[in-house]
């Protein structure tokens, strides 16, 4: 229940800041109308999630709190400007740099959902893409491997075991 709930309150706050429609005590109908909308398919979102039973700890990892929006993504944000200069510089320099390799690295979160968020956050920065993911071995297609290997040296692995570690 707990999962369900803070899934619907992601995705009616998801909603509330993309759609902009912040004005319900506006005296224009279609106000009501746009937030009635928003409101009715973020329940039927999450009724047809409940009733496929995907609603679990990975699609509403609850169990992190807020420590993610507070420490890592923060961090991974600075990580992803960091690597858009450098993937811009190997694109932009007269002779390109390219070092295109495949690189298998071992994760060392425990859970499963640790494991994720490791993958997904090697892919969003740029220049690096998780391929495959099997147990601990992640495999990664890097478009430099000295921006690889930095990025994978360790920082990363060890922030999501920290924010991991601290359910």
């Amino acid at each position: 229940m707990k999962y369900t709930i803070s899934l619907s309150l992601a995705m009616a706050g998801s909603w509330l800041i993309w759609s902009g429609h912040f004005q319900i005590w506006d005296d224009h109908f279609h106000h009501y109308f746009i937030l009635v909308l928003g409101l009715l398919s973020c329940l039927f979102c999450i009724w047809l999630a409940a009733r496929m039973k995907i609603v679990d700890d990975e699609s509403a990892p609850v169990q992190l709190g807020l420590r993610p929006f507070t420490t890592y993504f923060p961090w991974l944000m600075k990580e992803i400007v960091i690597s858009n200069i450098k993937v811009a510089k190997i694109i932009l320099s007269p002779r390109l740099k390219l070092q295109r390799r495949m690189i298998t690295v071992t994760a060392h979160p425990k859970t499963e959902l640790g494991r994720v968020i490791l993958a997904n956050s090697i892919t969003a920065t740029p220049g690096t893409i998780s391929v495959q993911m099997e147990d601990d071995k992640i495999q990664i297609h890097a478009l430099s491997f000295e921006g690889a290997e930095e990025e994978l040296s360790g920082d990363m692995d060890r922030r999501v075991c920290k924010l991991e570690k601290n359910q």
